[in-house]
């Protein structure tokens, strides 16, 4: 099977550090790959509050993960701070996606890279909506 590969943009439009806490490890003593997925969550997050959104009001409307994929390049320990970078992309009519990377603080290590596609979702009608206008251009420059 072949495996994914990844392409990123040149240049993000957000970063933020994240620490690697105990609860992050796992029994190898490295980050644990679906708890990787959580920081990236947090970086997820804390985007959304840059723009000056939360996941659940983006002009009115929420987001829900549709999909995500994860290129896995190096292990991470407890105490290291990663550096997760994002930007959006590849913008469709009701999504797009968040591209991220993962690097340690202190090495420059690159930990990970990968992207997380949205949908973005009416709560109130249960279904899925346009991306708002004022999201897109504010999120991809």
């Amino acid at each position: 099977m072949p495996r994914i590969q990844i392409q990123l943009p040149e240049e993000f439009s957000f970063s933020t550090e994240v620490p690697l806490y105990l609860c992050h490890m796992n029994y190898a003593g490295h980050l644990d790959n679906a708890l990787l997925l959580s920081v990236v969550s947090e970086a997820r997050a804390r985007f959304f509050e840059w723009l000056g959104y939360t996941e659940l009001d983006v002009e009115g409307l929420g987001i829900v993960v549709a999909d995500a994929a994860v290129q896995y390049r190096s292990e991470a320990f407890h105490g290291e701070v990663m550096v997760v970078r994002m930007t959006a992309s590849e913008f469709t009519r009701k999504g797009c996606d968040l591209q991220w990377l993962m690097t340690d603080r202190s090495s420059g290590r690159e930990v990970a890279r990968g992207k997380t596609g949205i949908v973005f979702y009416d709560y109130a009608a249960r279904q899925p909506a346009a991306v708002p206008e004022n999201f897109r251009s504010r999120a991809a420059g």
